[in-house]
């Protein structure tokens, strides 16, 4: 992506940083986002499969339905209808350990909000509806999902008004958000992910077993992703009572190694539960969410063609 146009100053967390309304930040990314496609990145992402008829000459070879082909030795045609009101499930995680960076600038709480309310606000534009679920170690909030331009300002309200606090659990709040979000809908999960991978492929199967499309925004700190340590430093527990006072240099070797066996776990996990996985870097532009998102709308579909 470019960076000489003018809008992409406002997808850079620095300059977003500046500007303390929630709802303006959120415009301006996706404003910027917008402004840097060649093409409407609405177009295509409105359709769903609705039924099946008996093929017609004529008909675009491309909607057979070859399996039930395979199984009947009849030609059918998968219809499409468009979409009505997609729901979509922020999932904002507001532990403690989400708001390591807030002394040098932005948190991984701001990180993420901002991003959680630019797609919110990306959705309201396809008139789509919005809900809201803020979690730690347990539901700390949750707002049903509207499409009503109204709604989207209570869900930011909510975001700018949250203090990360508590530890991180994903056990027992997943299991009662599976059975509270019953129709199928887009479930985007925004957070650290400060929990042991197994637990994770736990809270996803709640989702997954009920037919959601998931994506996992993974957020960090780039001082978590880079370890960029140089003098003797104070280590302190996020979420625990440990410390530890080190010489950084000799650590960041085995930090890294320990880092890097721990993303292939979590993308694993998400992996075989056929979720996507994208990991965003606090220090990184925020339209690689956008993007994210459009691609896996975009995957989602061609697999139900």
């Amino acid at each position: 992506m470019a960076t000489d146009s003018p809008a992409n100053k406002y997808l850079d967390s620095k300059t977003l940083d500046k500007i303390k309304r929630l709802e303006v930040r959120a415009r301006l990314v996706v404003e910027g986002f917008i402004s840097g496609q060649h093409r409407s990145p609405f177009n295509g992402f409105a359709i769903e499969f609705a039924a099946h008829r008996e093929y017609s000459p004529g008909d675009d070879l491309r909607h057979i339905d070859w399996k039930v082909w395979s199984k009947t030795d009849r030609l059918y045609i998968k219809e499409y209808e468009e979409e009505t009101n997609l729901k979509c499930h922020l999932i904002v995680d507001c532990s403690k350990s989400m708001r390591y960076g807030e002394e040098t600038g932005w948190s991984k709480f701001d990180y993420a909000a901002t991003a959680a309310a630019s797609l919110g606000y990306l959705m309201q534009q396809q008139q789509d509806s919005v809900g809201l679920v803020l979690y730690s170690d347990k539901i700390d909030k949750n707002l049903k999902s509207s499409s009503h331009p109204s709604h989207l300002k209570l869900l930011l309200h909510e975001l700018e008004q949250t203090e990360p606090a508590n530890t991180t659990d994903v056990s027992d709040p997943f299991i009662a958000l599976g059975s509270q979000i019953r129709k199928r809908g887009v479930i985007a999960l925004f957070s650290d992910l400060f929990i042991d991978p197994e637990e994770l492929a736990k809270a996803l199967a709640q989702f997954r077993l009920r037919r959601h499309e998931v994506v996992v925004f993974h957020v960090m700190h780039h001082d978590e992703l880079e370890f960029p340590f140089q003098d003797n430093t104070l280590f302190q527990g996020m979420e625990s009572a440990g410390e530890l006072h080190a010489e950084p240099r000799s650590l960041r070797k085995s930090y890294m190694e320990a880092v890097e066996r721990y993303m292939t776990r979590v993308k694993k996990v998400c992996a075989t539960a056929g979720v996507d996985h994208v990991l965003l870097d606090t220090s990184k532009p925020l339209d690689g969410v956008l993007s994210s998102y459009l691609n896996f709308r975009s995957k989602s579909r061609r697999k139900n063609l």
